[in-house]
């Protein structure tokens, strides 16, 4: 029996895994906003750029998650966190994204924010929008057809937040 998944604070080492990672969520193009055109520093800045930190789900010695909690905005707005969790398609329904969710949270609180936000949830990402719904967050907002899904075309994305 392998052991279960661990969560872990990502470092530099990891970061060839991650962008792997990166690259093939972001080519299917159906549940994340930057696309297989992303240049890799400007990935590489959502988990390394200031104020950031990532973690990653490692299982059997592979990295099948990832995630990163930020400031939402700068200045005035650095009270609220933001955060992207991606996990490998192959790694997917075995509830990665709900304990990374509720491990975030707990990093968000250590970390002093007051709440997070998700300002980029794809509409038609129905597992996901369970998941945080399933940790308190609710749909505060919608932005019609902001999001060009590979398979379905303009959808809508969704703002979500909870307080911490």
């Amino acid at each position: 029996m392998n052991p279960p998944p661990t969560i872990r604070p990502m470092t530099p080492a990891d970061w060839p895994a991650v962008w792997a990672l990166f690259r093939e969520v972001a080519a299917a193009g159906d549940v994340f906003a930057y696309d297989e055109h992303t240049p890799e520093e400007v990935a590489r800045a959502l988990w390394f750029g200031p104020g950031a930190v990532g973690y990653v789900v490692e299982s059997g010695g592979e990295v099948v998650g990832t995630y990163f909690v930020r400031p939402a905005q700068p200045g005035r707005g650095n009270h609220v966190a933001n955060a992207g969790y991606m996990v490998a398609p192959a790694a997917r329904g075995r509830g990665l994204a709900s304990r990374m969710c509720g491990h975030s949270l707990d990093v968000a609180r250590r970390l002093g924010y007051r709440a997070m936000q998700y300002v980029f949830v794809v509409s038609t990402n129905a597992a996901a929008v369970r998941v945080w719904e399933k940790h308190g967050f609710a749909v505060v907002g919608r932005v019609p057809g902001a999001f060009r899904h590979a398979a379905h075309g303009l959808v809508d994305t969704l703002v979500m937040y909870r307080e911490l």
